[in-house]
């Protein structure tokens, strides 16, 4: 491995990856297209979300979690012991 410095000055470790053919096509096709200034910085940016996951939610699932606020409001919904009781399946102490 060997050690360079960016812009940032920030040290950085060269590695070596080996990855499938197809897989670095798709890479080559996509990191300029995104917007990236080069391979290594789209490559960076994939590893930094690989180790520090997004806790950000989908669209569709902020969608999803304002409906059931609307349905609570409107009292909508049912709890999950009211519904085992209408159900017969209530458990007998």
């Amino acid at each position: 491995m060997s050690t360079d410095t960016d812009a940032g000055d920030n040290r950085m470790e060269k590695i070596n990856v080996r990855v499938p053919e197809g897989l670095l096509a798709r890479i080559d096709e996509e990191w300029e297209r995104r917007g990236y200034s080069s391979k290594s910085e789209a490559i960076r940016d994939a590893l930094r979300s690989w180790v520090e996951p997004s806790t950000r939610l989908s669209e569709e699932t902020l969608d999803d979690l304002e409906r059931s606020r609307e349905q609570v409001e409107r009292g909508a919904t049912h709890d999950a012991d009211e519904v085992r009781e209408r159900l017969g399946l209530a458990d007998e102490d």
